[in-house]
């Protein structure tokens, strides 16, 4: 699968990348035929403390799920992201099989 990063604002450091990319690769033990996913990290420099948002669309056939989730660190919000698409792809994948 395919992962792009974007980082409108700031320069997100590799490890950071590194980690996006590793828990985004566990979601093919869930659903085999994932493209790609887009991630986009956010700061509002507005609030305090710096609110980040985190964003990700995964691109799968018949459809694409995103999900959205603000947090204080970048790490936190990817893991909750990576669970909530864990189970979206569960439930898209059951209902695959009640089909056939």
């Amino acid at each position: 699968m395919k992962v792009n990063v974007q980082t409108p604002g700031f320069d997100a450091d590799i490890k950071l990348v590194s980690f996006i990319e590793k828990k985004l690769n566990k979601l093919e033990q869930f659903y085999d035929k994932i493209i790609f996913a887009d991630v986009f990290l956010k700061i509002e420099n507005n609030s305090e403390p710096a609110k980040k948002t985190v964003e990700i669309l995964l691109s799968i056939p018949k459809g694409d799920l995103m999900v959205k989730k603000d947090c204080i660190k970048f790490e936190v919000g990817v893991d909750e992201c990576v669970q909530s698409l864990q189970r979206q792809l569960k439930k898209r994948k059951e209902k695959q099989r009640a089909h056939i």
